[in-house]
């Protein structure tokens, strides 16, 4: 098989503070070795929990720029690129597959690339020269419906497409503000979460309101559904697999593999 269409796995990555990509630890250790893993894809789709809309909408621009949306970090982040070319065609044939799934999708064009989604691939491919289509995350919608969406999706992954969700497993930046040590509370969601996920319990995922203290967890949704999305990308009956586990405080960078 021609490698550039070798089927690509879905991936979900707890993306972090954008400084991440500046100092050595285990997270960004991962992120430099992941992409050994799998063939080189032709192109990447990644949903970003910073880049929120009220329906599906693709980035169909060829060029994207850059989005520092942070403040209060060093400075030298503020000056890296990550000059990866769009990928319209992949966006346009999103948005048909959104579509033909009852999802109403909708198109953007000049949209650059926020840092949940540039500073995990500026380590994961730091030669920039996969191209990449963002899709926005639905703050609005629930767990179903976005596990819908990457079920919708699934089929490009046989077209060498690596979808990517970009969140966080866990996300109460209040508590991680105050110098809070890792909670119970956030190792509970944080272990029936691992636990649903390698069962292969897609809907528990996507009904993840219901697992322990998820609302302090995620005191809003955005960091978590680009996770539902990201399973159903796997394909029916996907069982995801933890590829990566740590903690800062509160907050957990764990990663996963579906499919």
């Amino acid at each position: 098989m021609n490698e550039i269409f070798s089927r690509q796995p879905s991936l979900f990555i707890s993306h972090g503070a954008p400084n991440i990509v500046l100092y050595p630890s285990e997270t960004r250790a991962f992120w430099q070795n992941l992409s050994a893993k799998w063939r080189r894809p032709s192109a990447i789709l990644i949903m970003s929990a910073h880049f929120p809309a009220t329906r599906p909408t693709f980035e169909t621009g060829g060029h994207p720029g850059m989005i520092y949306d942070f403040g209060g970090f060093e400075p030298e982040l503020y000056d890296m690129t990550f000059p990866a070319p769009g990928a319209p065609a992949l966006a346009e044939k999103a948005v048909e597959l959104a579509d033909a799934a009852g999802l109403s999708a909708a198109i953007s064009k000049g949209r650059g690339y926020d840092h949940g989604t540039w500073v995990p691939l500026r380590v994961m491919f730091p030669q920039a020269d996969i191209p990449v289509a963002t899709l926005s995350v639905q703050p609005g919608e629930n767990g179903a419906r976005h596990l819908a969406l990457g079920r919708a999706l699934a089929p490009l992954r046989d077209q060498g497409v690596l979808i990517v969700g970009s969140g966080g497993a866990t996300h109460n930046l209040r508590a991680f503000f105050i110098g809070e040590d890792t909670p119970p509370w956030a190792r509970n969601f944080n272990d029936w979460l691992c636990e649903r996920i390698e069962a292969g319990d897609a809907e528990a995922v996507a009904a993840w309101e219901q697992g322990p203290d998820a609302l302090r967890n995620h005191p809003t949704p955005e960091h978590f559904l680009p996770l539902p999305f990201a399973f159903g990308a796997g394909g029916p009956g996907a069982r995801g697999r933890r590829l990566h586990h740590a903690f800062i405080g509160p907050i957990s960078l764990d990663a996963y593999s579906f499919g």
